[in-house]
């Protein structure tokens, strides 16, 4: 029987060791050149492709390293509890794998630290929490983070890598657009420095509030930056878009951005940009 050829061809199980022992989670695929890399040759690249120069995402930890001086980072401590508003059945199990496979409370860290030694308060989201979903506790933990700096009279900066507003808890959610503006406003009278710093990709209710409302707006090599994506806005509009037009060198063009900046060099920029206001 064909089923019976079928089954003779088949390569028998061993236990042997193969000549090729990949150790699982030992390598990544880039997505722009499709080049397989060691994982610790990309982290000490700074989380750049070293054959193409493609960026990848940055876990809130690898950040902060980046960005603050060593042993200065301080979280703000809210004992806030992500909420089920709509009782959806199957979000506070996912809110508590990711807590596991990422080792995060929620898709943002906010807390002071020292950049060259001069103090800020600092927000970093993570695109490996629901994709850096602003939710009820997000957008708090950015409103808390805002009116500290206030308070304590320090430079705000945000990192933004964001899809959106969490639609898993419905309009409360869009609230923090406005909750997050509204504090923004008051640093802004306080005259108090705001940098927004994009990365990929910053996207719907965050782009749509506090991403967008930096005194100085940065961001990294080739993030995408927008409020939909190119076809939904085409089919709302019933027009062509151009390619490209929401990549961080098209707004930069257009005066959307102030200036992109290659991660290398972000913590020096930061802090020049704060001598200057100074």
């Amino acid at each position: 029987m064909i089923v019976d050829k079928i089954k003779k061809r088949e390569t028998p199980i061993t236990n042997k060791k193969t000549k090729v022992d990949i150790p699982i989670g030992k390598w990544v695929k880039c997505e722009n050149c499709k080049e397989i890399l060691y994982k610790e040759t990309v982290r000490e690249n700074l989380n750049i492709c070293p054959n193409c120069g493609h960026y990848f995402r940055m876990h809130i930890g690898r950040r902060l390293q980046l960005i603050i001086d060593e042993g200065t980072y301080k979280k703000f401590d809210l004992n806030i509890e992500t909420t089920n508003p709509l009782n959806l059945e199957d979000y506070p199990k996912k809110i508590k794998t990711l807590r596991e496979k990422t080792g995060l409370q929620e898709a943002v860290a906010c807390g002071t630290g020292n950049i060259h030694g001069e103090k800020v308060v600092i927000c970093i989201m993570d695109s490996g929490f629901l994709m850096g979903s602003m939710g009820v506790v997000v957008g708090e933990k950015i409103t808390y983070a805002i009116e500290q700096a206030i308070e304590q009279h320090l430079p705000l900066i945000i990192f933004s890598v964001s899809g959106g507003a969490r639609m898993q808890e419905g309009i409360i959610s869009l609230m923090q657009m406005a909750k997050t503006t509204a504090a923004l406003t008051k640093l802004d009278e306080a005259g108090l420095l705001y940098i927004s710093v994009l990365t990929d990709p910053t996207y719907g209710g965050v782009t749509a509030s506090f991403a967008s409302l930096g005194d100085i707006i940065l961001s990294e090599p080739h993030a995408m930056i927008g409020f939909a994506g190119q076809r939904v806005i085409e089919q709302t509009i019933g027009e062509e878009l151009p390619e490209g037009f929401q990549t961080a060198e098209f707004l930069l063009e257009h005066g959307f951005i102030d200036k992109i900046v290659e991660r290398k060099d972000l913590k020096d920029t930061l802090y020049k940009l704060i001598e200057f206001h100074k």
